[in-house]
C-alpha cells in the first residue's frame, strides 16, 4: 500500500517505557466490545422517557463490500453528534440500516454467477461486523435492510398511495437509457457530461412506457420551502436544489399551426420579444415533431427520420452545447405569430429538448445566441427588437426602421452581421405598441395583450421533470400493479402486499433491455383480481431512490408489520434533527425525500413538510489529492488502517483533519500522531491517584481554569461542527494536565482528576474505547457515553490577567498584561506611561485615545 507508516523505536527498543508501550489499543477494543454488546447502552429509551429527544441519522450505506474510508469519516462525524447530544441530556435515536437493493449488487452477482441476495447479505454481514468494531453508537435493535420483504412491502404501499392520489402514472415517452446497465435512468441520474452516474456509459434516448412519480406537482413547494432550511443546510446544497428545480416565470403563447386544428403553446421567459420571432423550432424527439413531420412530403419525412436517429444517439449535453454546429430539418409547416400575424417556418432542431416547456420554442435570433447560430446556418431572418445600446432610462431608440430596411447604415452591433446576439437590457423597438418600453414593462404589457386576445397567459416552467421510477432490472421492489388484457391497470390490494420478489433461480439477469421478471412465468402471469381473466404483473422494479426516500420514518418502528411507520412515533421523533452524509446526494436523494415527505404530509401521515432539519455534508477521503479507486491503485483500506492504528486513532484523525466539509487527504494526516496522543491521555488516567468524590476546589487553579474553559467552549464548537478545534483544545488540556502531573503535585491533585475525567468524557465523542478504559481506571462503572456533560464554573472562566494590545496610529507598539477588571481610565493611564508607547509617540501630540478595556488601547497622534 502507498504511504507505508514508519514509526520511531518503541520504548523497549530504546531502553525506556513510553506511553505507547503501555497503551494496547487492540486489547482495549477486545475488552470493551463485549461489554457494550451486553449492555446495549445506545438502545433508544422507552416511550415514557421524558427527556428531550434528538434524532441523529447518518445516510445508510450500500453493501458493496467492506467499509471504506468514506464510511470511516461519515460514521465518525455522525457519531460525534449523537454522543454529544446524549451527554447533553437528550434521549437520542441513532439507527442504522442498509440500502440493499440496486444495480451494483445485481451486476456483481451476474459477474460471479451467484444470487444477488447472497452477495448482498454476505456484504451486510461484513459491514455490520466492521461497524460494530468501529464503535458507532447505533441502536442495533432498529437495524433494517431495504431488500427485506418486511421493508419493501411498504415501498409498494407508498406507491399505491401515490397512485390513488394521481401522483403515480405510466406513460409512453422518450427516456434516458443506459446502454451498459440496460435500464432507464431518471434525469437526476445523468451526470452533467451526459453519462450514467452508475455505469459511466454515454446515456442515449429511447422511447418506452414507464412509471413516473409526479414530482413536478410539488415543484413550487420544493423550491419555496428551501427557505425553511436556510442556515441549517449547506448553502451550496440549497443552491443546487434551487437550480435543479429551475423555476422560470414567463408566458405560454398560443401559435396557430396551418393545417392543424389545435394551436400549440410555447413557453417563453421573454414574451416582450415576440415581434422578433422569425421562425419556430420543435424538438425532433417530441410527439409534436413527429406529428408535424408526418404531414410533410415523403422527402422531408425521410430526412426527419434520419435526423431523429442521429439525435437519439446524442447526449443532452451535446445537444445543448453552444459551440456545436447547428443542424435541423425544415418541416414544410408554418405557425402564425399571434403578435403580428406573420407566418413562421417550423424547423426540427436538436438544440430544443422535448421535455422543455412544450417541446417547441419561438426563435428570436437577434436576442438568443443559439437561435442566431441556427438562423445564420440556414439563412433565416434576424430582426432586432431590443435596442441594447439605449439606456433603459432613455426614451429615444437608437436603431430606426430606416436602418433595418437598409436605407440607413446599421450600428456596429448587428447580430446578423456580427454573429453575436444582443442579450442585454434595453428598450423595445420594432414592436408596435411596445416600442420605447423597458424589458419589465414590455413583458407585462405583452402578457396583458395576449391574455386579452386569448392567445396567451402568464405561466411558469421548471427544469425539474417527473421522477421516472421504473427499472428494467431484477434486484429491486416489484411494482404492485397488474395489467389486464384490455390494457387496464389494477392496483394490487393492500392486504395482498408484499408482492414478493421471486427467486432469481432460472432467470436470465443479464442486462438486455427487458425486465428479467418477465421471464418468471409463474410469477408474472396471474388472474385479474377483478374478473379473474388472464393478466400480468408489472415486470419492472422501482428505482432504489424510492427505498431511501422515506427510510428515516421506518426506523421509528422497523419491526411493525401493520404499518409503514407509526404517526405517533413520527410526532415524537421526526423530522430528523441532524442528518449526516455526502454532498453527492445533494440533488437525487434529498430532493426525493423532500418530495415524499410533502406527499405524506398531504395524506395526513406526518405533521411536518421537510424531512431533515439540519444537514452536515462531509468531504471525501482522498490520497495525494486524487479520489481513491482500484484502477488508480491508490486505495487506503479501512480494515488495514484500523488494524494498524486502532479504531480510536482512525476516528480521532477523521475529526482532527479539518472542517467536516473539506476533503481529507490521507497522505497529509497522521493516525500515528493520533495514537500517540491517545496513549498520552490514557496514561493520564492511570496516573491519577486521588479517588472519585475529591473536592475539586482544592486542586491547581490554573489547571482548573483550562478544564472549565474547555467545558464551556466545547459545546458551541461541537454544535458548529468545529470538531477539529475541539480536538485541538482537548490536546491543550491533556498537555496542561501532564505538566501538573510531571512537575507539580502529581496525580493526587484534585484538578488532575477533574481534568482526566473531563478528558475521558470528551474523548467519548471521538475515541470511545480509550474513553471507556480511562473512565474505568478513574473508578467509574461503564458507560462513559451516558455520563452527562459537566457545567463550567463561571468563576473559573475569568482570567487572572489578559493581554491589552496598544496601538499607535494603527500599528501595534506594546502589549500589557493587565487585570480583566481594570477600568478604561486606568488602562489609558497605564498605556501613556508605558516606555514603549512614549518612545513611539515621541513629541507628537496625542489627539485621541480609544479604549476598549481590557483588550485594546488605540492612540491617534497628530503628525
Amino acid at each position: 500500500m502507498a504511504h507505508e507508516q514508519h514509526t520511531a523505536p518503541t520504548g523497549a527498543e530504546s531502553g525506556r517505557e513510553t506511553d505507547e508501550d503501555l497503551y494496547d489499543f487492540a486489547a482495549i477494543q477486545a475488552k470493551w466490545q463485549p461489554v457494550w454488546e451486553e449492555r446495549k447502552p445506545f438502545r433508544t429509551s422507552d416511550p415514557d422517557d421524558t427527556r428531550p429527544r434528538k434524532y441523529v441519522l447518518d445516510m445508510f450505506p450500500y453493501p458493496s463490500g467492506d467499509l471504506h474510508m468514506g464510511h470511516a469519516e461519515v460514521y465518525a462525524l455522525g457519531d460525534i453528534v449523537a454522543r454529544y447530544w446524549r451527554q447533553q441530556g437528550f434521549n437520542v435515536l441513532h439507527p442504522i440500516g442498509w440500502d440493499s437493493f440496486g444495480l451494483p449488487a445485481e451486476n456483481a452477482a451476474i459477474k460471479r454467477g451467484i444470487d444477488p441476495r447472497a452477495w448482498t447479505y454476505d456484504n451486510i454481514a461484513q459491514q455490520k461486523k466492521s461497524m460494530k468494531l468501529y464503535a458507532a453508537s447505533f441502536d442495533w435493535e432498529r437495524e433494517l435492510h431495504t431488500s427485506d420483504p418486511e421493508y419493501y412491502k411498504w415501498n409498494q404501499w407508498l406507491f399505491l398511495q401515490l397512485y390513488k392520489k394521481g401522483l403515480a402514472y405510466r406513460k409512453d415517452s422518450w427516456v434516458n437509457w443506459d446502454p451498459v446497465d440496460q435500464t432507464v435512468l431518471a434525469n437526476e441520474q445523468v451526470l452533467p457530461d451526459g453519462t450514467s452516474e452508475r455505469s459511466g456509459a454515454v446515456v442515449v434516448k429511447k422511447k418506452l412506457t414507464q412509471w413516473y412519480f409526479k414530482i413536478t406537482d410539488y415543484a413550487d413547494r420544493l423550491l419555496d420551502d428551501l427557505n425553511q432550511l436556510e442556515g441549517s443546510w449547506p448553502a451550496k446544497v440549497i443552491t443546487m436544489q434551487r437550480n435543479w428545480i429551475g423555476r422560470s416565470i414567463g408566458a405560454d403563447v398560443d401559435f396557430v399551426i396551418e393545417g392543424r386544428d389545435t394551436p400549440i403553446s410555447v413557453f417563453t421567459t421573454r414574451p416582450d420579444t415576440l415581434f422578433g420571432a422569425t421562425f419556430m423550432v420543435v424538438a425532433p424527439d417530441s410527439d409534436l415533431g413527429a406529428e408535424l413531420a408526418a404531414g410533410a412530403s415523403p422527402a422531408v419525412q425521410e430526412a426527419f427520420q434520419g435526423y431523429l436517429t442521429r439525435v437519439q444517439n446524442s447526449t443532452e449535453i451535446e445537444r445543448q452545447s453552444t459551440d456545436r454546429e447547428k443542424t435541423g430539418v425544415f418541416l414544410e409547416r408554418y405557425a402564425i405569430n399571434p403578435a403580428n400575424g406573420e407566418r413562421l417556418p417550423i424547423w426540427a432542431a436538436d438544440y430544443v429538448l422535448a421535455d422543455y416547456g412544450h417541446g417547441a420554442v419561438m426563435a428570436v435570433p437577434a436576442h438568443d445566441q443559439r437561435d442566431l447560430d441556427f438562423a445564420r446556418a440556414f439563412d433565416l431572418p434576424v430582426r432586432v427588437v431590443v435596442d441594447t445600446t439605449a439606456p433603459v432610462t432613455g426614451t429615444i431608440p437608437v436603431i430606426t426602421e430606416a436602418m433595418l430596411d437598409g436605407s440607413e447604415e446599421l450600428p456596429p452591433l448587428d447580430p446578423a452581421a456580427t454573429g453575436i446576439a444582443l442579450t442585454g437590457e434595453g428598450r423595445l423597438i420594432n414592436s408596435g405598441a411596445l416600442n420605447g418600453l423597458s424589458k419589465n414593462n414590455a413583458v407585462k404589457r405583452m402578457i396583458e395583450q395576449l391574455t386579452s386576445d386569448g392567445t396567451g397567459r402568464t405561466a411558469k416552467n421548471y427544469r425539474i421533470r417527473d421522477w421516472l421510477i421504473s427499472r428494467q432490472r431484477y434486484w429491486g421492489t416489484p411494482i404492485p400493479i397488474i395489467h389486464g388484457e384490455d390494457g387496464s391497470e389494477i392496483p394490487v390490494p393492500e392486504d395482498q402486499l408484499p408482492v414478493l420478489l421471486p427467486s432469481s433461480e432460472g432467470l436470465d439477469l443479464t442486462p438486455k433491455g427487458t425486465s428479467p421478471l418477465g421471464g418468471a412465468t409463474d410469477w408474472v402471469n396471474v388472474p385479474n383480481p377483478i374478473d379473474g381473466t388472464p393478466a400480468r404483473r408489472d415486470a419492472d422494479t422501482m428505482d432504489t431512490f424510492v427505498d431511501s426516500s422515506w427510510y428515516f420514518l421506518r426506523f421509528l418502528n422497523p419491526n411493525d408489520d401493520t404499518q409503514a411507520f407509526d404517526p405517533k412515533e413520527a410526532e415524537k421523533w421526526a423530522p430528523v434533527d441532524q442528518y449526516v452524509g455526502g454532498v453527492e446526494h445533494a440533488i437525487l436523494h434529498l430532493l426525493y425525500a423532500r418530495f415524499i415527505t410533502k406527499v405524506l404530509f398531504d395524506l395526513g401521515h406526518v405533521t411536518f413538510t421537510e424531512p431533515f432539519t439540519s444537514l452536515l455534508n462531509q468531504g471525501m477521503v482522498v490520497l495525494d489529492g486524487a479520489k481513491m479507486s482500484k484502477s488508480k491503485g491508490n486505495l487506503v483500506y479501512f480494515t488495514e488502517e484500523v488494524e494498524r492504528h486502532g479504531v480510536d486513532a482512525v476516528r480521532l484523525t477523521m475529526a482532527f483533519a479539518g472542517p467536516p466539509e473539506d476533503d481529507i487527504d490521507w497522505a497529509d494526516v497522521s493516525p500515528v500522531g493520533s495514537a500517540k496522543f491517545l496513549a498520552r491521555a490514557w496514561r493520564m488516567a492511570r496516573d491519577v491517584t486521588s479517588t472519585p468524590g475529591i473536592e475539586w476546589k482544592t486542586g491547581d487553579q490554573a489547571l482548573r481554569r483550562v478544564t472549565h474553559r474547555f467545558l464551556a467552549d466545547a459545546p458551541s464548537l461541537i454544535e458548529a461542527f468545529k470538531f477539529n478545534v475541539v480536538v485541538a483544545r482537548l490536546m491543550e488540556l491533556v498537555n496542561a494536565t501532564r505538566k501538573v502531573i510531571d512537575t507539580g503535585a502529581g496525580g493526587g491533585d484534585a484538578a488532575v482528576r477533574e481534568a482526566a475525567e473531563t478528558t475521558a468524557m470528551a474523548l467519548n465523542l471521538f475515541s470511545p474505547y480509550t474513553a471507556e478504559d480511562m473512565w474505568e481506571r478513574l473508578g467509574y462503572e461503564p458507560c462513559v457515553a451516558l455520563a452527562q456533560w459537566r457545567k463550567a464554573d463561571p468563576t473559573l472562566l475569568v482570567a487572572e490577567a489578559v493581554t491589552a494590545v496598544v496601538q499607535v496610529d494603527g500599528k501595534v507598539r506594546d502589549r500589557l498584561e493587565v487585570s480583566p477588571k481594570i477600568t478604561s481610565t486606568d488602562l489609558e493611564k497605564l498605556a501613556r506611561e508605558s516606555a514603549a508607547i512614549i518612545r513611539s509617540v515621541g513629541d507628537r501630540e496625542i489627539v485621541n485615545v480609544i479604549v476598549r478595556a481590557p483588550r485594546l488601547v488605540s492612540i491617534v497622534t497628530k503628525p
